[in-house]
């Protein structure tokens, strides 16, 4: 099979078919030495003629994507899935970090394309719609990862760090928080709401790894940090 090619933090990796290529905190890929993160959490493989991603850790998940954003899974420990796109986006928080990195393979087995369309000929029409408010505390979370150059490490900032950043109470900030996680469980999207047995201590992290995968926000809504977030949080929900 062709090699993949890993991108992290601006340096490049061949994956060559035959023993798994590992990544976590001390892998053939070194993410990073947080002590949050598994020794070896994800691996890269080549098997029945496809490369796969698995999770071999037991406490995190990622989230995969194809380089448009419309295709997106959410990789739980145990679970392995077929790298079938040309361009592959990997993010997976831990503790309050959150990591990205691409995998390039030479060749895929399925395209895909955004089905959105224009009302008005202008405003593009998305599966998931937010508030400006709503889209502002996304933003604010995922500021430090849209901010940076190159896929790498970003920290996911605190409720109250967040808050700060947009002049927000504490009180607005959770009651949105809740109003978007509600809003996107809906939808079916997973870790971000507690069940029996489990709290969503993560939501956070998952909210911004799920925006940043699926473009639901981009590096040009950085400019609504430049707002008033008072007024803004006031007007709507």
């Amino acid at each position: 099979m062709r090699p993949l090619k890993v991108e992290y933090c601006g340096e490049w990796y061949t994956v060559e078919a035959g023993a798994p290529f590992t990544i976590g905190r001390e892998s053939d890929l070194t993410i990073d030495d947080n002590p949050y993160l598994h020794r070896t959490f994800l691996t890269l493989s080549s098997e029945y003629g496809l490369w796969w991603l698995a999770n071999v850790g037991q406490l995190l998940s990622a989230t995969v994507s194809d380089a448009t954003g419309s295709v997106q899974a959410w990789v739980a420990p145990g679970a392995k899935l077929p790298l079938v796109f040309q361009t592959v986006h990997v993010m997976f928080s831990a503790g309050a970090t959150t990591y990205d990195f691409t995998v390039h393979a030479e060749e895929d087995f399925y395209n895909t394309s955004l089905t959105a369309t224009s009302a008005a000929g202008s405003t593009t029409v998305l599966p998931v719609t937010l508030t400006t408010s709503q889209r502002q505390l996304v933003v604010a979370l995922a500021e430090n990862v849209l901010a940076q150059p190159t896929a790498g490490r970003a920290p996911v900032p605190s409720s109250a760090e967040a808050a700060a950043r947009l002049g927000w109470s504490m009180t607005t900030f959770n009651r949105k928080l809740d109003n978007v996680c509600e809003k996107l469980d809906k939808l079916g999207v997973d870790g971000l709401r507690g069940g029996r047995g489990r709290l969503a201590t993560n939501r956070r992290a998952r909210l911004v790894e799920y925006a940043v995968a699926t473009r639901l926000v981009s590096v040009d809504d950085l400019v609504l940090l430049d707002g008033d977030g008072d007024a803004s949080a006031v007007n709507d929900g």
